[in-house]
């Protein structure tokens, strides 16, 4: 029978990635996305929020990506799978972890999210002087023919 285990997560950073590096030279990469949900009760008409953090481990590449443009507050979509685990604290005691482990990651948000903003709050502008016309002409290639400059125009469709 087959079986699925797939986790996809839309939210927030909410630290700065921690990268590190396995004797193997394999590279690991770490983050916590926060996710929100609202939901309104309606007996009081009161809007409450609650929030999920996930725990997300990346891999090799992905986890080198992740770890040079990924930032604290940056939305992201992840893609992967669930990995339950178990380990014994300091004191012998028996803790459980559940962890994403991320097969596809993607950055949203402009790049201007990344740009340095001016006190107002609006990005400043950095036109660049557009060339001319005739500057722009004398640019331009030959045209090649195509082979179709002889077919007529009279299509029947």
């Amino acid at each position: 029978m087959a079986s699925v285990n797939k986790v996809i997560l839309l939210g927030n950073c909410g630290r700065d990635p921690e990268i590190r590096y396995l004797p193997s030279g394999q590279a690991v990469c770490n983050i916590s996305i926060a996710t929100s949900t609202k939901r309104k009760n309606k007996d009081t008409g009161e809007t409450t929020e609650s929030t999920e953090w996930h725990r997300v481990v990346f891999y090799d590449r992905l986890a080198e990506i992740c770890g040079e443009y990924v930032k604290k507050g940056k939305s992201v979509y992840v893609e992967g799978r669930l990995k339950y685990g178990k380990y014994n604290d300091k004191d012998g005691v028996e803790k459980y972890t559940c962890d994403i482990v991320a097969t596809e990651m993607q950055l949203l948000g402009s790049k201007e999210d990344d740009a340095p903003r001016s006190r107002t709050g609006t990005m400043p502008r950095q036109d660049a002087p557009k060339p001319s016309h005739d500057a722009a002409k004398s640019r331009e290639l030959p045209k090649q023919s195509s082979g179709f400059d002889d077919m007529s125009d009279d299509i029947p469709f």
